[in-house]
């Protein structure tokens, strides 16, 4: 997460910024809520009782969550039963730990709160909406009047993929900058499997750059490892098995307008790429009118030193990179409080789902 950076861009913004959010689960990211009373939000999740939750507890303005299945073919009933993923990943889902954790606190959840239900991922154990009208997400956009909007996120533990393609040629067009999808790395050779190198197929073709990508690995019921995070999810070993990867525009070339390149340098430290954040304040300066570079260079300079407690600012920064200083590199065996601390609270903040 940036270092304020996201809040400098949209104070400088006279346009919201609008997230949509297939599988709003949890709630929105935090990293969002930075754009403060410009964040415009459509949160879309097949548990009812959480979008109930979620519009209940919301206290912002111009955000909104719906409940409903989506689809890449419109009132195709879902099948819970077999699952929304390929045969082949769901055989390999029912090998893992976590599913094993799962049946054995199957009973236990059955009786749960709805936030410990979704820690688990069981979103199916909740009140559900009606599994056999899914919606286009075309349609509900229009319904809204979104034509436009900035960023997508999708994951709903199946289909995404499908749902994805129903975006094939409408992306660049709807203005989204940046996409953040749930991906697998196991399935078959099929082009509509949901796999990563589907996904990532898909998304060069749309003219989108992948910017980050997180492996999560998840050990064998056979011989379980320790989880990461306090619920059951991924391990400190095993295959990898699911991910999660991030696209975006990549500014060089691309004809945007100042809102865009600010929304799109908010995007890029938002998700932890900073420098390439900066490469575009330090590149387009010249079509960012007013906005200040400087001050949004000793930003992003700051979130890329995480662990110094007084941070230098961009221009000390460079120097001391051109001049080769030792602490751009790191010594053999060391690991910082500050990391220790860092992973420590991300596992309280945000357990994995």
């Amino acid at each position: 997460m940036d270092n304020g950076f996201t809040s400098f861009v949209a104070a400088a913004l006279d346009s919201p910024f609008r997230l949509l959010d297939i599988g709003c689960s949890g709630g929105l990211d935090p990293r969002w809520r930075a754009f403060g009373p410009k964040l415009r939000a459509i949160g879309i999740d097949a548990s009812k009782a959480e979008c109930a939750r979620l519009t209940e507890a919301e206290t912002q303005a111009g955000i909104e969550y719906v409940p409903t299945f989506v689809a890449g073919v419109a009132d195709r009933p879902v099948d819970l039963e077999r699952g929304q993923a390929s045969p082949l990943i769901m055989a390999v889902r029912e090998r893992l730990s976590f599913m094993r954790t799962r049946e054995i606190r199957q009973a236990r959840l059955a009786q749960a709160e709805i936030e410990e239900k979704l820690r688990h991922n069981a979103w199916e154990m909740t009140e559900l909406a009606d599994r056999t009208r899914p919606v286009l997400v075309s349609e509900l956009l229009a319904q809204r009047g979104w034509t436009e909007f900035d960023y997508l996120k999708i994951d709903i533990d199946g289909s995404d993929f499908e749902v994805l393609q129903t975006f094939d040629g409408k992306l660049q067009p709807a203005g989204v900058l940046g996409v953040q999808l749930e991906v697998n790395f196991v399935g078959t050779d099929s082009e509509t499997d949901h796999t990563f190198h589907n996904t990532d197929r898909f998304m060069r073709r749309q003219g989108y750059e992948l910017i980050r990508l997180d492996v999560r690995t998840y050990s064998s019921r056979v011989l379980p490892g320790r989880y990461v995070w306090p619920t059951p999810a991924e391990t400190l070993f095993g295959r990898p098995f699911q991910g999660e990867a991030w696209y975006a525009r990549d500014f060089e070339g691309a004809a945007l307008d100042r809102a865009r390149l600010l929304k799109l340098a908010a995007i890029y430290a938002a998700v932890g790429v900073p420098d390439m954040a900066a490469e575009l304040l330090a590149k387009r300066r010249g079509e960012l009118g007013p906005f200040d570079v400087e001050r949004g260079l000793d930003l992003l300079a700051a979130q890329a030193q995480p662990d110094r407690a007084r941070k230098l600012d961009y221009r000390q920064y460079m120097r001391g990179f051109e001049a080769d200083a030792a602490h751009f590199y790191r010594r053999e065996g060391s690991f910082s409080l500050g990391e220790r601390l860092e992973a420590a609270w991300e596992a309280f903040r945000k357990p994995r789902r």
